[in-house]
């Protein structure tokens, strides 16, 4: 199995905002790419500059989590958006339960 190392970028501004608005830092929303399972959504609403997407996957704080990002053109490099706890209805749709 290969696994790609990946890169994860943000805003300084932004992340600190985020931690404040949502009490998730984008350090936490980074680990969700490495964990299993993890659910990844287009979103074509949000963004007609750059393709966006939408992670839901487990923090390695054990958080279930909804992350906003984009992604290079070889999938390499994530520059983390947003990022918040998932409601329960999110987790029961994605993950069942």
């Amino acid at each position: 199995m290969y696994y790609m190392k990946l890169a994860f970028t943000w805003d300084e501004n932004k992340n600190a905002s985020n931690k404040q608005k949502h009490g998730v830092s984008f350090e936490e929303a980074s680990t969700i790419f490495n964990s299993s399972p993890l659910e990844i959504f287009e979103d074509p609403d949000h963004s007609d500059a750059e393709d966006r997407y939408i992670a839901v996957g487990f923090s390695d704080k054990a958080r279930a989590l909804i992350v906003v990002h984009c992604e290079n053109n070889v999938g390499t490099e994530i520059r983390i958006i947003s990022a918040r706890k998932a409601t329960n209805k999110e987790r029961t749709e994605v993950f069942g339960g």
